[in-house]
């Protein structure tokens, strides 16, 4: 049975002109935003704004997580040029704020760390005082790889829960919830604002969120997201049920009581969405 979308979830549709403006910077320098290859219900807004998300180490991801629309399958090698291009297109538009992500690359041995770092690096070169935001895969906790990001010193440092622990094997059976909460935890202790996001509407249980709630303000997490899983396409995990906006305010006050300083929760709401605005605001 598929749920007929409820009002709240309505959504502006990208203007022509938006569209050509941003897909003939990413054409110009190769790029890949995650905002079209994760199908972004917020593509409009952010393009309209002139942001974007960058998703760097190729479009090619290793693993197949049942929620998500990046391609899967053999990724092509590295492209030593990505740091510099991303760094000229932020440059390009003007950003001062910008957010960068990543493919999961578990056929590399550093997991594709050197290739963040690097890019970090090269964006703060280029573009002095962009703030720089990124959100990145799990590495398979390899410590080496997390500390390379640590050392190019971004100014948030997100990595994504995406669910409860107890639908990990259904949502996204790569990945493990213990070695993702870690990364929170190492990330905090470094004194980076950390933060982490998760959809709801797979069908998790309001004490199943309540618990990684606990779990995320125990690991020193400092920025919470919360969102509606919508479905991209029909080969993608089924929404289980569109959570209302009440819930979502429910676990936006429990979050905040539980000492998590910075809570984002609606329907609506994904992780790097507005990401300068809650920069400003847990800095």
């Amino acid at each position: 049975m598929i749920l007929r979308k409820p009002t709240w979830l309505k959504i502006r549709v990208i203007s022509n002109e938006e569209r050509k403006f941003l897909t003939g910077l990413i054409k110009e320098y190769g790029l890949n935003t995650v905002c079209v290859e994760a199908k972004c219900p917020n593509l409009s807004d952010c393009w309209s704004r002139k942001t974007a998300t960058f998703m760097i180490n190729g479009r090619i991801c290793t693993r197949n997580c049942r929620f998500c629309s990046v391609t899967t399958g053999k990724p092509e090698p590295l492209n030593p040029e990505e740091p510099l291009k991303v760094a000229l297109a932020i440059r390009k538009l003007g950003l001062k704020y910008c957010v960068i992500t990543s493919v999961t690359r578990d056929d590399l041995p550093d997991g594709g760390a050197n290739q963040w770092a690097e890019t970090i690096l090269e964006i703060k070169k280029i573009n002095p005082g962009v703030k720089v935001e990124v959100l990145i895969p799990d590495f398979k906790g390899n410590r080496d790889a997390l500390n390379k990001i640590f050392s190019a010193n971004p100014d948030v440092l997100g990595h994504n829960l995406e669910t409860v622990k107890e639908l990990y094997q259904k949502v996204r059976p790569e990945a493990n919830y213990e070695i993702s909460l870690e990364i929170l935890k190492r990330s905090a202790e470094k004194g980076f604002i950390t933060k982490t996001g998760i959809m709801v509407g797979l069908g998790e249980t309001a004490n199943q969120v309540k618990r990684l709630i606990d779990d995320v303000s125990e690991a020193g997490c400092k920025v919470l997201t919360i969102g509606q899983y919508l479905q991209p396409s029909k080969e993608h995990l089924s929404v289980a049920r569109y959570v209302t906006p009440e819930e979502f305010e429910n676990y936006h006050n429990y979050a905040l009581a539980r000492g998590i300083k910075y809570v984002f929760s609606a329907p609506l709401v994904r992780s790097s969405y507005h990401a300068d605005e809650v920069f400003n605001q847990s800095a």
